[in-house]
């Protein structure tokens, strides 16, 4: 079996930040994920980073933060991870990261709906993509140890301490278990709840909820206004900074509430600024080809979507999995970016503040599982052992030829999903747990029977993580 110091499990922004500061912490990381390597960069660009340049003192980022997400804010969270922004984007432009600029040669910044002054820095449409390169350069130089097609499938517990994961090897198809000292979960979020899993499996809330821990902040879905009508294509909000209006379809402008509203809305950026279009050219190649439309001369029609989710795992500052409040700690534990919850966003996300969160909880749980990893033992053999056979047995399970194929699967879920929407109503909730039982009862069938390089068992397995966050959603 093998045996690591710190397991980081993910793909994006907060698990390459976790396992670099992990690295510059004393530790040597393995990151592990069921994606092949620069698939993170993939993700779709929602907004850049907030971050108070042209400010004194942070102080009116958080405000804004607090005044978006109401009153289920945790305003110590948001006041500590704005107070860190400028700094976290600093390091990435010393890494390397080219920003767009203004005119007098510092870092452009979009002013967009929820932000007082313009705040939002970035690449355009690039950000996530060469955020993602920047650190994944940054985790290479480290020598950083990454195995890609590994896909986690049960978070290892024992006696309340995390003992390490078990996980499928998606080439041979074997199922392997590997115990580490600490686990940091940094995965992708769960937005394919709503609409198809390779949107967002949430694989670290998915097996963080299986293996018993409580969840937060589940009950909230914060929607992105900038979903083309018809797809789930997002643009990023910085188009709105730039010469972008959204408008009703007469003509009006109007801001972005009005489009989350539920009223028709088009997206118009046939007046954005020529020094702007070129940060934006993977929207127009990405409206192009999944429309047909030319942003140049015609309007985009918008059906806001839940693009991204900020419920998860409970922690604290040190990115530690805490429980009763957070006065305990699920020992060796970690969770950053979709997979944790810090509270800082409540019921609603500024612009510019998933990416930023991303980077500074990734950073946090990094250093400090370093720092546990480096004194504690390992343990738990057992443990890994029994839930590597309990895995192998769900798999076979899914080759048995009962069960719904994993398309009808997933159509079933979204269904099930589209009434949920954070209001409470009791009516709907009943209904959408009949339909989970009812999806989880009937079971999820793999066709396939080859074992390597099978992604419809990899689907399946992320159906199955879906099934137990919806629960938990429904729930709670």
């Amino acid at each position: 079996m093998e045996s690591w110091g710190v397991i980081v499990l993910g793909r994006g922004p907060a698990a390459l930040r976790a396992a670099i500061s992990a690295a510059d912490s004393g530790a040597s990381p393995l990151i592990i994920d069921g994606g092949s390597i620069a698939s993170g960069s993939g993700v779709a660009p929602l907004s850049g980073i907030a971050a108070s340049l042209n400010e004194t003192t942070p102080s009116s980022h958080i405000e804004d933060t607090i005044s978006a997400g109401g009153d289920t804010t945790d305003k110590s969270s948001a006041a500590r991870i704005c107070d860190k922004a400028v700094g976290t984007l600093a390091e990435l432009e010393r890494w390397g990261l080219v920003l767009r600029r203004d005119d007098s040669g510092l870092p452009h910044l979009s002013h967009v709906d929820g932000h007082t002054v313009p705040r939002l820095a970035g690449c355009g449409d690039s950000t996530m993509r060469d955020v993602t390169r920047v650190l994944e350069e940054q985790a290479i130089k480290r020598g950083v140890t990454r195995r890609s097609d590994l896909l986690p499938i049960s978070l290892v517990m024992d006696n309340g301490q995390a003992r390490g994961v078990v996980a499928l090897d998606i080439e041979s198809g074997e199922v392997i278990g590997l115990q580490s000292k600490a686990v940091i979960l940094a995965t992708d979020g769960y937005q394919g709840l709503w609409s198809n899993p390779a949107n967002g499996p949430g694989t670290g809330v998915a097996i963080s909820a299986a293996s018993g821990i409580s969840l937060s902040g589940m009950t909230n879905v914060p929607m992105h206004a900038l979903t083309v009508s018809g797809t789930d294509l997002s643009i990023p909000m910085e188009v709105l900074g730039s010469g972008g209006r959204i408008r009703m379809e007469t003509g009006e402008d109007v801001d972005t509430e009005t489009a989350l509203s539920g009223e028709k809305c088009v997206l118009d950026l046939r007046t954005m600024e020529n020094e702007s279009s070129e940060w934006f050219t993977q929207t127009s190649h990405r409206v192009r080809d999944r429309t047909g439309l030319d942003i140049s001369s015609q309007v985009i029609p918008l059906s806001p979507s839940i693009s991204a989710t900020i419920g998860g795992v409970p922690v604290d500052e040190n990115g530690r999995a805490v429980f009763d409040g957070g006065k305990m700690w699920h020992t060796g534990l970690y969770a950053a970016g979709r997979s944790c919850h810090t509270g800082m966003h409540g019921s609603k996300t500024l612009p510019g503040n998933v990416l930023l969160e991303d980077l500074v909880t990734g950073e946090s749980a990094g250093s400090h599982a370093a720092a546990w990893a480096a004194t504690a033992s390992y343990g738990g053999q057992e443990a890994v052992s029994s839930a590597k056979e309990d895995a192998i047995g769900k798999i076979e399970s899914m080759f048995g030829g009962d069960g719904s194929p994993v398309g009808q699967v997933s159509r079933a879920i979204s269904s099930v999903m589209s009434n949920v929407d954070g209001s409470g109503e009791e009516s709907s909730l009943a209904m959408a747990m009949a339909g989970i039982n009812e999806i989880r009862n009937s079971g999820i069938r793999v066709t396939d029977p080859s074992r390597s390089m099978n992604t419809e068992l990899v689907t399946a397995l992320h159906l199955d993580g879906l099934l137990t966050i919806a629960t938990t959603i429904v729930d709670s």
